[in-house]
């Protein structure tokens, strides 16, 4: 009887020790998802103001600053307006593509290159001004890099860290599922280790090497494993290349919000 009793207890206390997990798992969810509904406010309150902000100073520099005595001043002022509007909307986006601001460029100079009068000399000067602050704003912004500064990056690259920090610890398929698995959420030893089939010793070699270089943390002594941010833009930049390589091949399933840390 008393062995019966035991057993019991020991069953109660392993559905119990489960159940805890679960709402805990439960509750970070929540937390995440509440988090980031926030954070999908704020960006977007953010472009707004800066959209908005920049919207006035079209209207207020084309106002001010164009050509007064021309018939045309109406028409040029609506297709200078059209093009920089539509150029600042990019913000929403969160990444401004070299190519669209050359669009942008080119349309300018294909309307200067069809102006007839000596006076639009002016109005054309005081768009390339606005279009030349916008893509500044988006500099700024980190959101915009022309091909140029893209060279001085790589250029600025230290071969031996990029290694040491990035190639290295990605170079491993187990190390790489690891990763997929903490994209979405938090992990415990015991779990990683039944998702990638990799056991004590084995396992444990993988995990400190994505956590030695800061691709992923462990909240205590014997907590879950978690992705950082630097550990889950590391892998979406390399799903990202290589799909960009191999566009015809299904997308991978990385999630767009993960639960991150920093490291």
């Amino acid at each position: 009887m008393k062995d019966d009793m035991q057993s019991e207890l020991v069953a109660i206390r392993s559905e119990l020790s489960e159940m805890h997990e679960d709402l805990k798992r439960f509750i970070e969810r929540s937390n995440q998802q509440h988090l980031e509904s926030i954070l999908k406010g704020c960006r977007s309150d953010f472009s707004n103001a800066i959209i908005g902000y920049a919207t006035n100073e079209i209207e207020q520099g084309l106002e001010r600053n164009m050509e007064k005595n021309c018939h045309m001043r109406e028409a040029c002022r609506s297709l200078f307006s059209d093009l920089l509007k539509r150029n600042i909307e990019q913000i929403r986006d969160g990444k401004v593509s070299e190519e669209s601001i050359s669009k942008a460029r080119s349309k300018l100079k294909g309307l200067r290159e069809n102006a007839r009068y000596d006076q639009c000399v002016r109005c054309f000067s005081e768009t390339s001004r606005i279009l030349d602050k916008q893509v500044d704003l988006m500099h700024s912004l980190n959101i915009y890099r022309d091909k140029g500064e893209s060279n001085e990056i790589i250029l600025a690259l230290s071969e031996e860290r990029i290694v040491d920090e990035m190639i290295e610890p990605l170079s491993n398929k187990q190390r790489i599922q690891i990763m997929k698995v903490l994209s979405s959420e938090t992990k415990t030893f015991s779990a990683l280790s039944s998702l990638t089939g990799l056991r004590g010793g084995n396992l444990l070699f993988h995990l400190q090497k994505l956590l030695d270089c800061g691709m992923i943390l462990q909240r205590n002594e014997r907590g879950d494993y978690m992705i950082t941010e630097k550990g889950y833009k590391a892998l979406r930049g390399l799903a990202e290349t290589y799909m960009g390589l191999n566009p015809k091949e299904p997308s991978a399933e990385i999630n767009e919000s993960p639960k991150v840390a920093n490291a």
